[in-house]
């Protein structure tokens, strides 16, 4: 099962994709390129047009806009030639048949499958071959899953929230599995709401937000996006004031977030883009910090912040628009 896939090309692409339903825009002119070997994470918060993105990409759906292509054709032939593997949230597995029959039935239809047994050991589910699908936990059910995803040589392996139901100790074998995929040249792509997965195993990380793609890059870089490290300190304050303006004003300061303390303290917290002059002038603005720590930006709170400034700059545009469209009432009335 460790076959290397050919390199090079664009293993999909979508080309200003949009996919509406009623009202809702699911997805939203979304712009991507993935490319072999990578391991992608997908984030964005609930409603943020993953799974309709993944829908599209697997041919279960048709864009409204735009064009979804995979290996440089189409996902229907894509996946016809056995170059797609695929374990979604969505369907059921047939209870009364027992786990080995399951992997046997999607082995025989792949068009380049690989033997049972590899499949099972790979998805790390020998132990329960026997074991009838309604008879097994979540966990198992989802193991289950990912066994029917890569019951053939895909070239590329598309998982919906894959680990949800998995102990951490399942989680890690999982994740070294996948690891070994990517390592044979396959692309994996995971939609996934553990951000320390996607901190630790993707490559590359895309965040959607309102069908929108709002970045793109490694994990270092999402963190860098937004405003990569975090000074945090105590200061004394008798009187329960401190002075958040000059706080505010130090270099390289995006956001601040002072909370009250027992004995007169309050805790600081400053995300900033240039902590190393922050915390020099922190000094020089006569400030006295206690138990001053300075650290990375996490992803979760990366993703927070990134995800929180997209819904300000929507909120903004839908202010902008209604002030247009009063000021145009006031026109008219004028008129």
């Amino acid at each position: 099962m460790s076959t290397r896939v050919n390199e090079g090309g664009e293993v999909a692409a979508f080309r200003n994709v949009s996919k509406s339903y009623g009202r809702v825009k699911a997805v939203n002119g979304l712009d991507l390129v993935l490319r072999p070997g990578e391991t992608v994470a997908l984030l964005g918060p609930n409603g943020a047009g993953k799974s309709s993105s993944l829908d599209l990409l697997l041919g279960l759906r048709e864009p409204d806009q735009g064009s979804v292509s995979l290996f440089g054709g189409t996902p229907r032939a894509a996946i016809e030639a056995g170059r797609v593997g695929a374990m979604l949230q969505s369907g059921g597995l047939m209870g009364d048949v027992k786990v080995r029959e399951l992997v046997k039935f999607a082995c025989a239809i792949h068009p380049r499958a690989h033997r049972v047994e590899d499949v099972l050991r790979s998805a790390g589910i020998a132990e329960i071959a026997d074991r009838k699908a309604d008879k097994l936990s979540g966990g198992q059910e989802q193991r289950v899953r990912f066994a029917l995803a890569i019951a053939g040589a895909n070239d590329l392996i598309v998982l919906d929230e894959p680990t949800t139901g998995m102990d951490v100790t399942v989680r890690r074998q999982f994740w070294a599995t996948m690891r070994a995929q990517a390592d044979a040249g396959r692309t994996v792509l995971f939609a996934t709401h553990y951000l320390e997965e996607a901190d630790s195993i993707a490559d590359r990380v895309l965040v959607l937000h309102k069908g929108r793609l709002i970045a793109d890059g490694t994990s270092a870089e999402i963190k860098a996006k937004a405003g990569g490290r975090r000074i945090t300190f105590e200061l004394h304050s008798s009187d329960g004031v401190v002075d958040e303006a000059a706080l505010r004003a130090l270099p390289g300061t995006v956001s601040l977030d002072v909370t009250g303390h027992a004995e007169g303290l309050r805790t600081v917290r400053i995300r900033s883009m240039d902590a190393d002059a922050g915390v020099a002038a922190l000094y020089k603005a006569g400030f006295y910090p206690h138990g001053l720590e300075v650290t990375s930006l996490g992803l979760e709170q990366a993703f927070l912040t990134i995800t929180g400034e997209a819904d300000d700059e929507d909120r903004g545009a839908e202010g902008s628009e209604g002030s247009a469209t009063e000021n145009r009432d006031a026109e008219e009335r004028a008129l």
